[in-house]
């Protein structure tokens, strides 16, 4: 199987095992670290070893060239070349060019893309994830919140359907209090 096929099918497979991935109110921050951990657990799934914020190939920009970015998950595996996995809410230039340069040196390259859509489609060989989610303003100073549920939308409670009389007799009220000011 080529590199391209493979990571075809290796992005369709994250993308089901996300699918079944589910918050509420989260910040964030508390979102990529809750994907993250689902990519770990995806490739604990598939038998292999998996490394979070491992060393990349691609050295970080000046001043500090003699250092290496980090890629968000690791995945080495004995049936194919290492898979890297990526987590963003946005489009980050600096992804693509990590991605570009891992997928160079023989690495599947896998995006996960989350937040409300309307996902850029990354250059090949980049495989794109996405990880749908919703988004709200959260209470003063706590910033945007996100939520992903994946059942179907809660329908509305059911109503009686037994017939209210839309005549009420008014209720007697109590004799005025002669001494009450």
């Amino acid at each position: 199987m080529d590199g391209g096929a493979d990571g075809e099918r290796l992005a369709a497979s994250l993308t089901c095992w996300l699918d079944r991935l589910e918050f509420v109110d989260l910040g964030t921050d508390e979102v990529t670290a809750r994907i993250v951990e689902a990519v770990s657990a995806w490739a604990a799934e598939q038998g292999w070893r998996s490394y979070r914020r491992a060393a990349s190939v691609l050295p970080l920009p000046p001043p500090m060239t003699d250092r290496h970015s980090v890629l968000d998950v690791a995945c080495a595996r004995r049936d194919g070349p290492p898979v890297v996995v990526e987590v963003d809410h946005t489009d980050r230039r600096r992804t693509w060019e990590k991605l570009t340069a891992e997928a160079a040196a023989g690495r599947v390259a896998l995006w996960v893309r989350w937040g409300p859509g309307r996902f850029a489609v990354p250059p090949a060989p980049i495989h794109l994830v996405t990880c749908e989610v919703s988004r709200h303003s959260g209470p003063p100073g706590a910033g945007r919140r996100h939520s992903r549920t994946t059942g179907p939308a809660r329908p509305a409670p059911v109503h009686s359907a037994r017939d209210v009389d839309p005549v009420v007799e008014p209720l007697p009220l109590p004799p005025a209090d002669p001494g009450a000011p």
